[in-house]
């Protein structure tokens, strides 16, 4: 591991891959996958915005998802790759400060909107008369901001935390952006109370929000199951498992590397896990929520003038 200077306020991050010719394959593939993520999300804002068809509550938290996946990817991708192809590996004390921060509030956030957009669904199909009511355009907004507000107020505690714990050893982050667990395996202090406050935020905003997310797609397919044709029930299923997916790849990798102790944590298998939240997850929700739907292929058709042999 390398050294570094311990008068500096400023940490290295170790990075992602290798430095040789199999990292720089690797980190293509990667540039690939936030270039389709990258675009994917903008197109998904564009079209929400853009097409009167979709101005409703449901479609306004996609395009909130789409921003959050945006910014989330931004975030870290970019830091990474200059740092591979540049080799300077260092990162100053503010912007680790500020990309730990915005990554964290844009995860918290990401994940309470999952659970709104899965209580939508849990309301159109199971409660439908209630569901004027309670999905408005104004309980959206209110939505929103509570996701926003509440990520935000409890991740710059954390973050602040943090950056004020003393590092004492070598301040090499072995991590490709700086990440909380990462950061703390180089602290000097017992950081056992902190670890617990670490323990309960990843339960309120991810543990607890993914199992309610699962509790409404279940009841989900049971209403469908009891009201539906065959051919509904298996659209239904098919729709309920690609959410689902796309949830699981996000919440467990998440869930799992922020809960354990410190003391089980392998670096290597920290970044892998990592991967699936930063990465992967923000190129899939644009193809699972547009791709897979009748009413935002009929707009792409509208607004970019794609081909209506995407609708079949």
């Amino acid at each position: 591991m390398e050294k570094w200077n311990h008068t500096s306020n400023d940490f290295i991050l170790l990075g992602l891959f290798p430095q040789n010719q199999t990292g720089l394959l690797l980190l293509f593939l990667i540039m690939l996958v936030f270039l389709l993520a990258s675009v994917g999300n903008m197109a998904m804002i564009h079209l929400i915005r853009a097409d009167p068809h979709l101005h409703t509550p449901m479609y306004f938290l996609l395009s909130q998802l789409s921003l959050i996946d945006l910014m989330c990817i931004s975030t870290t991708i970019p830091k990474m790759a200059f740092n591979f192809l540049s080799g300077q590996k260092g990162i100053s004390f503010l912007r680790c400060g500020m990309q730990s921060f915005f990554f964290l509030t844009m995860a918290g956030s990401e994940d309470l909107l999952l659970a709104f957009m899965a209580y939508y669904h849990y309301m159109a199909i199971c409660h439908p008369l209630h569901y004027p009511i309670h999905m408005s355009n104004r309980m959206c907004v209110k939505m929103i901001i509570g996701c926003w507000t509440v990520a935000s107020i409890n991740f710059l505690a954390h973050t602040f935390y943090t950056l004020h714990i003393p590092y004492c050893r070598s301040r090499a982050i072995d991590h490709f952006f700086c990440d909380v667990p990462a950061m703390l395996s180089l602290a000097c202090m017992d950081t056992l109370v902190y670890e617990y406050m670490v323990f309960v935020s990843t339960i309120v905003f991810f543990l607890l929000p993914f199992l309610g997310i699962t509790a409404s797609y279940g009841r989900v397919l049971f209403a469908v199951y009891s009201m539906h044709s065959k051919e509904g029930r298996k659209k239904a299923f098919t729709t309920c498992s690609a959410h689902l997916t796309v949830v699981i790849c996000y919440c467990v990798p998440f869930t799992y590397t922020y809960v354990r102790p410190r003391n089980l944590c392998s670096p290597a298998e920290e970044k892998i896990l990592a991967v699936f939240y930063t990465i992967l997850t923000p190129m899939f929700n644009p193809i699972i929520y547009s791709l897979r739907n009748k009413e935002v292929l009929e707009a792409m058709t509208r607004v970019f003038g794609v081909l209506s042999s995407l609708k079949e």
